[in-house]
C-alpha cells in the first residue's frame, strides 16, 4: 500500500497483483524438458507400432503449453485502488486493456459475497448505484477477507465516510 497526495488531496493507493513466481525462462526450461521426455517415451512406443501414443503425447503437450501461456499472461494483471476523501477509483489492467471505474466514496459499499457451495470462492465487490466492480479474484480466501475488512474500514458504510487515515495498517 502506498500513501500519496495529489493536489493537496490525501489519497491512499492499494496495488493488487497475482503471485506469478514462474518466469518466462523457467517456463521454457520446464516445457522443453518435459517435451523432450514425453516425446522420447512416445517415440519408443511409436517405434513398436503404437503411433496413437504419439498423438496423445502431442495433445498433452499442446494443453500444457496453453496452461503455461495462461499462467504467464497473469503477470501483466493488476488492480490499483486509489481512495481519496471523495472517491474510490479502481484501475483494472491486463496485457491488452486498462479499465477505469470510479465510485463516490460516500455511497460505495464493500461486499464479500459467500457462494452457495463451499467449493467456490467468495466474491469481493465494490458497489454503488447499480454498478459493481469485482476485486481480488486471484487472491486467496484469507487475503480476500483481509482486503474486505481493510476496505470497509477505509470506505465505511453508505452515508458514512470515515477520515482517511494515511498510516500503514
Amino acid at each position: 500500500m502506498q500513501a500519496s497526495s495529489t493536489r493537496d488531496m490525501p489519497s491512499l493507493r492499494i496495488v493488487l497483483c497475482p503471485n506469478c513466481s514462474l518466469s518466462l525462462r523457467g517456463a521454457l526450461v520446464f516445457f522443453a524438458s518435459l517435451a523432450a521426455l514425453t516425446l522420447g517415451i512416445a517415440g519408443v512406443f511409436t517405434a513398436f507400432g503404437l503411433w496413437p501414443i504419439l498423438l496423445i503425447a502431442l495433445a498433452e503437450l499442446f494443453t500444457l503449453a496453453l496452461a503455461l501461456n495462461d499462467s504467464l499472461q497473469r503477470r501483466f494483471q493488476a488492480e490499483i485502488l486509489t481512495i481519496t476523501e471523495s472517491d474510490v477509483s479502481i484501475e483494472l489492467r491486463d496485457r491488452h486493456a486498462c479499465r477505469h471505474v470510479v465510485f463516490q466514496r460516500h455511497w460505495a459499499q464493500i461486499r464479500l459475497t459467500h457462494p452457495a457451495s463451499r467449493l467456490h470462492p467468495t466474491r469481493l465487490t465494490i458497489e454503488s448505484h447499480g454498478r459493481a466492480c469485482e476485486l481480488g479474484g486471484f487472491l486467496t480466501e484469507e487475503e480476500r477477507r483481509g482486503l474486505a475488512l481493510r476496505l470497509r474500514r477505509l470506505v465505511g458504510r453508505v452515508n458514512e465516510s470515515p477520515p482517511l487515515a494515511l498510516g500503514h495498517g
